[in-house]
């Protein structure tokens, strides 16, 4: 059980919460939580106006609801904007997304009960996953639609799925010896506003491209092996010169996994000056791909733990202050997930073209298409297409969300994120570059079969062996998809990637 400290999140924490790891809050966070929900008591008692508290919402903020109405104001917020369409989001994300809420929550700014958090750690405790519809949001005045879902369950609404079986939420709760919670003031608007919807789609889709790019590192340092490529534009000395931290940290990787290949070895005079770019500029391309990746963790960190509802809480000597601002505008998230997008565009293309290379015997001096009996076989012929329709697709997803806006809420929200939908992007272009991947691997793993008996590296061996245990040595054409598809999914669980992680 993780003890979670709002104030110090880490991205090895995050990587554990988004793997599964049970969590709760630290009980500093449950003090903080408890002193905000006192300072909504005094406010509601003092009859002061404050927009969230016992206003209207969005355009409608100038209408002041009277205090008989507010529980009524809080359901009605929440099924009004239970409005989700499209696909459920997967049970991981949900996870994820109840923890980053738990976590904003327990800044102590936002003004929620202690019965509130227990609710939603209810959630997580009995792996009971609200069913969010995985569109809706335009990532600003918070991830309205999907975290009213989430709140709707709590309340009794919509679905849960308990442990793997789907039922109406109330049918759910009731399971779990749960009562459907009951909103009081701010509630409901501090549980919706908020980018923990954004924030965890992002996240998931981080933690996929992590896990693409050290298998892309592997399968290209194996590609150059099949190539017989060289090594020695990986010299440490050339990218220092240039200074850029993944170009540097990706030069040292290709140096060291293919430290002590005898097929390297064999090699060390021969006449060959320069190899293509996608075999010698790996460090500048996955370098650059790298600083991406390392920077939208940065911003995603961040955003994890940020209070993000709005109006925001601040008590001290002079009172108690109900503040409204932007911050639950998701800009630095869609930012973040446009350039993980970005970044696994390059990553696969640039694993494609080693693939046509491999099977092009006129660029790499090997069979055509990496099978003896060419004519008879088409051998890897047609997964380097696949890899190209892949690639392709990646390009058509490329574009930015989040330089688009439409206006909503007649106008008032007139500028949003679209957050989500980027977020969304790059996990499907993260699954695209994995099946990519999964046909390097298999390309590059056949070409070094051509050098036998030279052996490659110790690391790379280690990564052949894993390849073979999933795709035989192809004698001879045979069905495809399914040792692809298997070596996609091992791609995306971790299995190819030699530990390799963000942050180090």
């Amino acid at each position: 059980m993780l003890s979670l400290d709002p104030e110090a999140i880490t991205l090895a924490t995050l990587r554990k919460l988004w793997s599964g790891s049970p969590a709760r809050l630290d009980d500093a966070a449950l003090g903080r939580i408890d002193a905000s929900a006192a300072a909504v008591a005094r406010i509601v008692a003092g009859g002061e106006t404050v927009y969230g508290i016992n206003t209207g919402f969005g355009l409608l903020a100038q209408e002041r609801i009277p205090h008989d109405r507010l529980a009524e104001l809080q359901r009605n917020l929440i099924l009004s904007h239970s409005c989700g369409l499209g696909e459920a989001t997967p049970r991981h994300v949900t996870r994820l997304m109840i923890v980053l809420k738990l976590l904003g929550l327990g800044r102590g700014h936002s003004g929620v009960r202690r019965a509130v958090v227990d609710a939603l750690q209810a959630l997580l405790d009995a792996d009971a996953m609200p069913v969010i519809p995985s569109q809706g949001s335009v990532g600003a005045s918070g991830d309205l639609a999907p975290l009213a879902h989430m709140t709707a369950a709590l309340m009794g609404h919509g679905w849960i799925d308990l442990a793997g079986e789907r039922l109406p939420a109330a049918a759910a709760l009731e399971r779990m010896g749960r009562t459907p919670l009951e909103l009081g003031p701010k509630e409901g608007l501090a549980l919706i506003n908020g980018t923990q919807f954004s924030t965890a789609v992002a996240l998931d889709a981080l933690f996929a491209a992590e896990r693409v790019f050290g298998a892309a590192l592997h399968a290209g340092a194996l590609a150059v092996d099949a190539l017989k490529g060289s090594v020695k534009p990986f010299d440490p000395r050339i990218s220092a010169l240039r200074g850029q931290p993944g170009q540097i940290r990706v030069a040292g990787e290709l140096s060291r996994l293919l430290d002590g290949s005898a097929i390297v070895s064999s090699h060390h005079r021969c006449g060959r000056v320069q190899d293509p770019y996608s075999f010698r500029c790996q460090p500048q391309v996955m370098g650059a791909a790298l600083d991406l990746l390392e920077n939208a963790a940065r911003t995603l960190t961040i955003e994890a733990a940020a209070v993000t509802d709005n109006p925001i809480l601040f008590s001290g000597e002079e009172g108690d202050h109900a503040i409204s601002g932007g911050n639950f505008h998701a800009q630095p998230v869609a930012f973040a997930a446009d350039t993980i997008t970005m970044a696994l565009c390059e990553v696969a293309s640039l694993s494609e073209r080693r693939i046509s290379v491999l099977v092009d015997p006129k660029m790499s001096g090997l069979p055509a298409f990496l099978t003896d009996d060419g004519g008879v076989n088409s051998g890897l012929m047609i997964p380097q297409v696949t890899a190209a329709a892949l690639v392709a697709e990646n390009r058509s997803l490329a574009f930015p969300a989040s330089v688009d806006s439409i206006p909503t809420s007649a106008g008032q929200e007139d500028h949003v994120s679209m957050a989500p939908i980027s977020g969304r992007k790059a996990a499907t272009v993260a699954r695209n570059a994995a099946g990519v991947i999964a046909v390097e691997l298999i390309t590059a793993a056949q070409g070094v079969d051509y050098h036998a008996p030279l052996a490659t590296s110790a690391p790379l061996g280690a990564l052949h062996a894993k390849v073979r245990a999933i795709s035989p040595h192809l004698e001879a054409d045979r069905y495809w998809a399914d040792e692809m598809a298997s070596l996609q999914a091992a791609v995306l669980h971790g299995a190819m990637s030699g530990g390799f992680l963000l942050g180090h």
